[in-house]
């Protein structure tokens, strides 16, 4: 999938998160920001591998840097698009995440933030399962899943079934359950006008 898809995907599973969860702690309009931040880079984290991913272009020297880092990494769709993947990203943003509050000066709630990037990550895996290439959720065995489990039925990255079913229909989705849950998303609203 492209960048905007994953980063839509991201943010309707970030919405779904928030309207379904039993209970929200009062959030800052600061920890909203970062958590739509970390939401969108998680979506975007798991092409890390790629060197022409738009994860790359969002960093002043991310095209230089990625041509270090992704040789590493073994190529596309190797350990950021498996389990082990999603394991070991969440296990470092976490400490980053740790790390560099421990010098912010503003209120932040780490662990919607550290929820919303893995939101982004886990639906960037959940996203790619219908294209072509699969994703090798075992990684180190490379075992390619996708579903439809038969890869002739599957979408190929950019083209018309993404471009005009996949992305109107989430961006439909995500528009539909703001629209319909539009108390919820008002009274989180003014909670955070009153807090921030």
């Amino acid at each position: 999938m492209t960048g905007r898809t994953h980063d839509l995907a991201a943010f309707a599973g970030l919405v779904i998160a928030f309207l379904y969860a039993p209970i929200l702690p009062a959030l800052s309009l600061s920890t909203v920001i970062v958590a739509f931040g970390a939401n969108f880079l998680g979506a975007l984290f798991p092409d890390i591998d790629q060197p022409t991913s738009d994860f790359w272009d969002n960093f002043r020297l991310g095209p230089f840097v990625a041509k270090v880092i992704v040789p590493a990494l073994g190529g596309h769709r190797h350990i950021s698009h498996s389990l082990a993947g999603v394991v070991l990203i969440g296990v470092l943003f976490r400490l980053g995440l740790n790390l560099a509050l421990k010098y912010v000066l503003i209120d932040i709630n780490s662990e919607i933030v550290w929820n919303a990037f893995m939101i982004g990550v886990v639906s960037h895996l959940v996203m790619d399962l219908p294209t072509k290439e699969g994703v090798p959720l075992l990684w180190p065995f490379d075992w390619k899943f996708g579903l439809p489990p038969w890869k002739a039925l599957r979408i190929t990255s950019g083209k018309s079934v993404e471009k005009f079913i996949v992305f109107p229909g989430l961006l439909m989705l995500t528009g539909y359950l703001l629209f319909v849950n539009q108390e919820r998303v008002l009274e989180l609203l003014k909670t955070m006008l009153k807090i921030g």
